[in-house]
């Protein structure tokens, strides 16, 4: 049975899922993106955020024809599908980080306080690829 691409279902919320930590998993394990997170300001995660968003929304709803943002559920005038992915795209880094210990691992010899911040900068990184493989596997399957 044919069913809407635009109808928002658990199963697309699996695909997010699968989609968000697959493409996560790399940049938390990498020293590089910690080492960035570490020399990047908080203007520059802002800009991460937004670009986040950006990436987010597009692939959504400007790459696929068949899905329009207006005939979604929503919540405070925002799409479900929407918040599903960026809720995914960004906790699928947090999770990841937490589970294999990268904060301590990369910036052990930090105040906590400091920690929370460059950890909070390597997530913005890491969302920015979470979030395309998110997308995809919402929009592909």
């Amino acid at each position: 049975m044919f069913r809407p691409r635009s109808r928002f279902r658990v199963s697309d919320v699996a695909q997010q899922f699968v989609g968000g930590f697959l493409l996560a998993g790399p940049f938390v394990v990498t020293e590089e993106v910690w080492d960035l997170a570490q020399n990047m300001t908080n203007w520059h995660a802002l800009f991460i955020v937004g670009m986040v968003f950006a990436i987010g929304y597009g692939a959504l709803y400007e790459a696929d024809d068949d899905r329009d943002p207006e005939s979604e559920p929503e919540v405070v005038g925002i799409p479900l599908r929407f918040i599903s992915l960026m809720s995914i795209s960004f906790g699928s880094v947090v999770i990841l980080s937490l589970v294999v210990t990268a904060p301590d691992q990369f910036l052990g010899d930090l105040a906590a306080r400091e920690q929370a911040i460059v950890t909070a900068r390597a997530v913005a990184v890491g969302a920015i690829f979470s979030v395309v493989g998110a997308a995809t596997a919402d929009s592909v399957f």
